[in-house]
């Protein structure tokens, strides 16, 4: 990347708001996530603080003299779109993608069809609105198939089905979080996931993890709050592998004009080693169990580091992403 991090100026990056908690199914999450952004960028002198859109109108920001936010908002309300639209407005910077790349990358459906269109790897899918359309797409993709809301993250409502009577429940689990249900061929391989870092011919993809969960249930208790999970960072790939899948992400992650930092997942199909893109995260975690921090490190970045790193490319759509100031 073009920046001197070890050089940023803390006091040029302003009065700092972390945008934590929110409405959204991963508010706890996003929490922890927030706390840990916040103890980091203030432990670097950043003038940082907690702020908490389910407490707080946004308006309150600028009522408080923020310059710039930090989102560690997750899911709906906050990863989505909305939450940008409205620092727009504000013409608060923000770390992070854009209204529209945001937008697309919260929806799993729309990112898979650009995806597909651009001849990017993304596995087959049917969109369902219904347990009998579940069946049907049960019929056409075959077994295992995984169902899953079309908006939420972090397998909130997701089910790996492997017969056709566990339709229906996959069905009305994954419509309790959206009215969207996705249906997707399951790939069976390797899971790993690839972080990025900056924008436009500047996004640079970090090495790429390699996660192995218990039983290959990476759901939301595994992810979060359970130590048995093992990342491998260094992934342990096949040097050409692990390249492959950094060029595919970084071309991802271009393609929905996403900005300063994301990760996508990718699976990598056992038969014939060719990675699928399952989707892509505009506010991924930070928490102590997080994957972007673990790249991060991998490449001798500290979490704090990190926070800076991510913080000075706060930006509004109608600018370009800010250098800091060195």
């Amino acid at each position: 990347m073009s920046m001197n991090m070890k050089n940023i100026d803390v006091h040029a990056l302003g009065k700092v708001a972390v945008l934590m908690g929110g409405r959204s199914s991963e508010r706890e999450v996003s929490l922890m996530s927030g706390q840990g952004v916040l103890d980091a960028l203030r432990s670097q002198g950043v003038d940082a603080h907690a702020f908490d859109p389910a407490q707080q109108s946004l308006d309150a920001l600028k009522n408080q003299g923020f310059d710039r936010c930090f989102i560690a908002l997750h899911g709906r309300f906050g990863e989505d779109g909305t939450v940008q639209g409205a620092l727009e407005l504000l013409g608060i910077p923000y770390t992070g993608s854009g209204v529209m790349a945001s937008s697309i990358a919260m929806d799993k459906v729309m990112t898979k069809r650009i995806w597909r269109f651009e001849g990017l790897p993304t596995p087959d899918w049917r969109m369902v609105g219904s347990a009998q359309e579940t069946s049907e797409a049960f019929a056409a993709l075959g077994a295992p198939m995984i169902v899953k809301p079309a908006r939420d993250g972090s397998s909130m409502g997701l089910t790996k089905v492997t017969e056709a009577g566990q339709c229906a429940a996959a069905y009305a689990l994954a419509a309790q979080y959206d009215d969207e249900v996705l249906c997707e061929q399951f790939i069976a391989g390797d899971e790993t996931t690839c972080a990025v870092l900056g924008s436009g011919p500047g996004a640079v993809a970090l090495p790429v993890i390699r996660i192995e969960a218990p039983g290959g249930n990476y759901d939301y208790q595994n992810k979060y709050f359970t130590d048995t999970t093992q990342y491998h960072c260094p992934s342990g790939l096949p040097a050409d592998e692990e390249v492959r899948i950094q060029q595919i992400v970084e071309k991802a992650f271009r393609t929905l004009g996403c900005r300063g930092w994301g990760r996508a997942d990718v699976m990598i199909r056992k038969s014939d080693r060719q990675p699928f893109l399952l989707e892509i995260n505009t506010s991924p975690g930070m928490t102590s169990h997080s994957l972007v921090p673990m790249a991060a490190r991998a490449q001798a970045m500290s979490y704090e580091q990190l926070c800076l790193t991510i913080l000075a490319t706060a930006a509004l759509d109608n600018t370009s992403p800010q250098e800091p100031a060195i």
